[in-house]
């Protein structure tokens, strides 16, 4: 298939539909309004629905009962939205429904401003909603990754029958490229836990309530095993120049663009430098970043926050080497040349 000049948001959802999902439920909310403009097109088109809820908690409480009757269903939102849907992420994952949400992040605390950030890693990676539960996450650095990594999104859901998070920052929602998209499956089949289809009884009414301490537990367990499966199974991530690197970049999203550039005009003037790209933040590359540090010098961490990943990585490090980390927000880029100086300035200047 020829490739299609798109922005990344209206990439999530062609992606979407080629994979066979069929639900949309969202409120539009800039960095990511063009998701719900264009799945107000597609999924009509395909034979699906599109609604426009009333609001974010609305939204994802409809994709619950989407998914509980097995269509692949999908939403999208930023930051405020994402803040109002955790408690339903929550009760997705406490009844092991699987969905797709789309986070394209922007500035805040509260309402912030429309720019580019990553102040959302937190709430997202480490299930700002109550009780002991995650969400697997998948940090695109394109639009082509927008595209893929929605795609890959739906069956991580599926397999894992969890809620799945694209979490793009703003600059990959907003820019367009030529993209690939895959060829469209065909819509499946009602799965065995459905509540509709040929094999739905009423039990399989999907519920994420234990009243018995012992059966909470037990319920517990076995999604801890469920993550601590996918941990083994599905870290992702990608390596840049790291086979001779003394100072390994780690960063995701847009800022994983720019710290290619400055590992190559790094080596231009002879610093070993290499890339460490995370693409799935959950589950987190803790033992690639860990094998690393017995050979790298330090690590430099760049992030559109004040500092969220940087804790995993110093966690993964488990203190053997220094990590150093610098931070944009509001919507500010750093450039390839002002993160070269930090790590100038920063890391090989007190080696």
């Amino acid at each position: 298939m020829a490739k299609q000049l798109a922005k990344g948001n209206e990439a999530a959802v062609k992606a979407a539909v080629a994979a066979g999902c069929r639900a949309f439920y969202g409120y539009p909310i800039t960095p990511a309004s063009e998701i719900a403009d264009a799945a107000a097109v597609y999924f009509p088109a395909a034979g699906g629905v599109f609604l426009q809820a009333e609001s974010e908690v609305a939204a994802i409480n409809m994709v619950y009962g989407a998914a509980a009757t097995g269509v692949r269903v999908m939403s999208a939102s930023s930051g405020p939205g994402i803040s109002l849907m955790q408690e339903g992420f929550s009760y997705l994952a406490g009844a092991e429904l699987p969905c797709v949400v789309v986070d394209v992040m922007r500035g805040g605390p509260g309402l912030g401003n429309i720019l580019p950030e990553q102040g959302d890693y937190h709430q997202v990676v480490k299930g700002g909603g109550h009780g002991n539960y995650r969400t697997l996450v998948l940090a695109p650095d394109s639009v082509q990754e927008m595209a893929d990594f929605t795609a890959l999104a739906f069956d991580l859901a599926d397999e894992y029958r969890n809620p799945v998070v694209v979490l793009a920052d703003g600059s990959i929602g907003q820019m367009m490229e030529p993209v690939q998209f895959p060829a469209p499956r065909p819509v499946r089949a009602a799965p065995p836990w459905a509540v509709t289809g040929e094999r739905a009884t009423r039990h399989n009414l999907i519920t994420s309530i234990h009243l018995e301490a012992e059966d909470l537990e037990g319920h517990l367990r076995s999604l801890e095993a469920k993550y601590r499966r996918a941990e083994q199974r599905e870290v992702r991530a990608e390596s840049w120049r790291i086979e001779d690197a003394e100072i390994i970049l780690v960063g995701y999203g847009i800022v994983g663009r720019i710290l290619k550039a400055v590992v190559g005009q790094g080596r231009h003037h002879g610093l070993a430098l290499g890339l460490l790209r995370p693409i799935t933040l959950y589950p987190f590359p803790k033992a690639r970043l860990r094998a690393l540090a017995a050979r790298a010098q330090a690590f430099v961490v760049v992030e559109l926050s004040n500092g969220q990943m940087v804790e995993d990585v110093r966690l993964a490090v488990e203190g053997r080497r220094p990590v150093e980390f610098l931070g944009r927000m509001g919507g500010s880029l750093p450039s390839a040349e002002e993160v070269l100086a930090f790590v100038e300035e920063e890391v090989f200047s007190h080696a």
